[in-house]
């Protein structure tokens, strides 16, 4: 059986966080490739393909840009083998078994006091920074609410741009708990049968640029398909541990295919599946030392997504007016710092 670890849990959510952080940065300087994320725009990877016939030095934040925001797919696999390991597989689980009311209560409490600390936090700083957002009260409750993804342009709805994290995974607990629950789903079939037809209704339905699939990935049902996977990984893992030159072949074959499926929107829905096998591979290849940093920065990542937003506030005209690389430093070690203050003052709120 392929187990993760807790060390190669922690790694790759350090991997994962390292990967937005990074993205949420390089994608607001203009210059920059933007990604296919809630969209498939084939312009973004025609600009991708002519950064990579003439290569500098930028290329290396053009690539982030475009390919860092599948992070969020790893977080998504991680909470289903998380949730499936806690509820379903440990020694406690017997004790775990709160009510529905409960447990989605529970786990929205833990959300929101993630949040509400870096979104007032970010606020005051947004009005004593250039350019502040005009606030409206209505996409102010959605996002105290965490319920802004349901707006009908939430990509202009939830600010700061990367809390939308936030009412997924609160979307990602009521689905688990209502739906996915052992007592409550009388066959796997059904998850393997989601799968196929999540997958599928994005592909068939929607235009690569329309608002409609914007909509969908901003909400449970574009992450939907990853999530089935990570609870279909965590109940029925019958896979025998694998070699290290087999998770190397894995490394190679997944990065090769995440940049040959990321070219069309017909292959482009299967890359986030091919993000997390590449990571899981990754993390089992890495040295003791490697590991050992990651697992650091994964067990801060909570804290540093809550609190980037600020910091790429605070430090990106170093990079828009000056030196790229510089401001890039900059913002990822005072991420690092501030996230260790905002880990202790999210645990005295808990």
């Amino acid at each position: 059986m392929i187990k993760i670890s807790k060390a190669e849990s922690q790694a790759m959510r350090g991997i994962a966080i390292l990967a937005i952080v990074l993205h949420n940065y390089c994608h607001w300087l203009g210059k920059m490739v933007q990604e296919n994320e809630y969209q498939f725009s084939e312009r973004n990877v025609r600009r991708l393909m002519v950064e990579l016939a003439h290569p500098s030095w930028e290329l290396i934040a053009h690539l982030i840009s475009f390919f860092g925001h599948y992070g969020v797919p790893v977080f998504v696999f991680l909470s289903a083998y998380g949730l499936v390991m806690k509820y379903e597989k440990s020694p406690l689980a017997e004790s775990n078994q709160d009510s529905a009311l409960s447990f989605i209560w529970k786990h929205y409490k833990k959300l929101f006091l993630m949040m509400i600390v870096g979104y007032a936090a970010y606020v005051m700083v947004d009005y004593m920074t250039p350019a502040p957002r005009r606030y409206e009260f209505w996409n102010v409750v959605g996002q105290l609410g965490m319920f802004s993804n349901f707006y009908r342009d939430p990509d202009h709805d939830i600010w700061p741009g990367p809390y939308w994290y936030f009412g997924l995974m609160v979307q990602i607990y009521v689905m688990y708990r209502l739906v996915f629950y052992p007592r409550n789903l009388r066959t796997n079939k059904w998850l393997v049968g989601g799968l196929f037809a999540v997958t599928l209704l994005a592909q068939l339905l929607f235009l690569p640029e329309g608002l409609a699939l914007q909509w969908y990935r901003y909400n449970i049902f574009g992450s939907l398909p990853v999530f089935i996977v990570g609870v279909l990984f965590a109940r029925y893992n019958r896979f025998n541990e694998l070699t290290r030159s087999t998770y190397a072949s894995l490394a190679i074959a997944s990065t090769a295919l995440i940049f040959l499926f990321s070219l069309w929107f017909a292959t482009w829905i299967i890359v986030p599946f091919l993000i997390c096998i590449g990571t899981v591979a990754v993390v089992k290849l890495l040295p003791q030392f490697l590991m050992n940093i990651l697992s650091w920065v994964g067990s801060i990542s909570a804290a540093m997504f809550v609190c980037h937003p600020i910091t790429r506030k605070v430090i990106i005209p170093i990079s828009r007016h000056g030196d790229l690389f510089a401001g890039l430093l900059l913002y990822i070690v005072a991420t690092i710092m501030l996230a260790m203050i905002f880990k202790k003052i999210m645990a005295q709120i808990k």
